[in-house]
């Protein structure tokens, strides 16, 4: 949690930075805006731009051939996009895709590499977190596996909120599907299941959660697992 000798970014990860690190890093960094539905780096391309999600929010999407895609990791306001650098790699194997409008920080790779390297509280906020994504990235794996698409859909709605600061949001079906690796008509049928007990307003792509309580409660174990393993090792 930030406080007085931390500086207020939007960026819950760039918080965690004291104050003279932080400046430092955003003096280097340009705020933009991203549309839904941006590509930010296809698989197999080289990673150009670092960003830290602001008020957007960036999937993180595996292309099991030229139509089947499933959605195994995501990245906003507490987090960011360009981990493969961390680990000494420039090319992703994931595409990273918008998956709602909002705004970030963002910062060329060359110029972050330089500062990474040279700054070992940097080094140690990032590889935290990195070990963070490995986790949503297994437990996501899990929850792919065993849990149905009613409890996927609650837990995909949760993380997104989390990682926002608006409790609406617009997403279409299509790309729900492919997030959730499910038909069409399983999401249409999820969601709709979701809205009759009230935990959800869903209509024409744009969605608002009316009792996060109650969608806690419907949403599989793997949304509580991940969001404890974040804090514990993030605090």
């Amino acid at each position: 949690m930030a406080t007085n000798n931390h500086v207020h970014t939007g960026n819950r990860l760039l918080a965690l930075l004291p104050r003279k690190e932080c400046q430092s890093l955003l003096a280097a960094c340009e705020q933009i805006d991203l549309s839904a539905g941006s590509m930010l780096c296809k698989p197999g391309e080289r990673i150009r731009d670092i960003y830290f999600p602001i008020s957007c929010t960036i999937s993180l999407v595996s292309h099991i051939d030229a139509h089947d895609k499933l959605g195994v990791g995501l990245a906003g306001n507490e987090g960011m996009f360009g981990v493969p650098l961390i680990l000494g790699l420039e090319v992703s194997s994931l595409c990273a895709l918008v998956q709602g409008s909002g705004s970030a920080w963002k910062i060329g790779t060359s110029e972050f590499m330089l500062r990474y390297e040279q700054n070992p509280l940097l080094q140690r906020v990032l590889k935290r977190y990195v070990y963070t994504l490995m986790n949503q990235l297994a437990q996501t794996a899990v929850c792919n596996r065993f849990h149905m698409t009613e409890a996927r859909l609650a837990r995909w709605l949760l993380m997104t909120d989390d990682r926002t600061y608006s409790a609406g949001f617009h997403v279409t079906q299509a790309f729900l599907a492919y997030m959730l690796g499910v038909r069409r008509v399983g999401i249409s049928k999820a969601a709709g299941a979701l809205q009759k007990q009230k935990l959800i307003n869903y209509s024409r792509g744009d969605i608002t959660i009316i009792d996060r309580q109650g969608l806690q409660r419907v949403a599989c174990s793997c949304y509580q697992t991940d969001k404890d393993a974040f804090d514990r090792i993030m605090s």
